[in-house]
């Protein structure tokens, strides 16, 4: 599946629900399914910065492929990590640098943020991004 079909798959989850309430409960049943870091993961430099939140992402390259892991000590964080994973994870680094993340957007979450958790979001992806630019310098 390509990055824009998991994000239009995403955008008509969302759009299914009536108020943002059933939206943070879907955020926060998408960080309850998202597995645990293993805990060699929740170092200092796995940590995020930018967000008020405890969010460690680690990151792997197989056969040329990222595969993204997170945990979030925040329930809504959580699930909005898992959303970036979802998304981002399993594809190339070029893929991932040239993708457009328009589903933020679309599903209303950049306005129903607040301040800090909007700053951990733009982090979040900034730090995937990161990632996959490293790996791409590797190939």
């Amino acid at each position: 599946m390509t990055i824009n079909e998991i994000q239009d798959e995403i955008i008509d989850e969302f759009t299914g629900l009536d108020d943002w309430m059933d939206k943070y409960q879907m955020l926060i049943d998408l960080a309850g399914e998202l597995p645990k870091l293993d805990e060699r993961y929740k170092t200092e430099d796995n940590l995020i910065e930018g967000c008020q939140s405890r969010v460690w992402l680690h990151a792997d390259m197989t056969d040329g492929l990222v595969r993204f892991e997170a945990e979030s000590d925040a329930l809504i964080v959580g699930g909005i990590i898992a959303l970036l994973i979802r998304v981002l994870s399993g594809h190339t680094p070029d893929e991932i640098l040239d993708s457009q993340l328009y589903f933020i957007d679309r599903i209303g979450l950049h306005e129903h943020l607040s301040p800090t958790r909007s700053n951990g979001l733009v982090a979040m992806v900034k730090q995937m991004r990161i990632y996959a630019l490293a790996y791409k310098a590797r190939q």
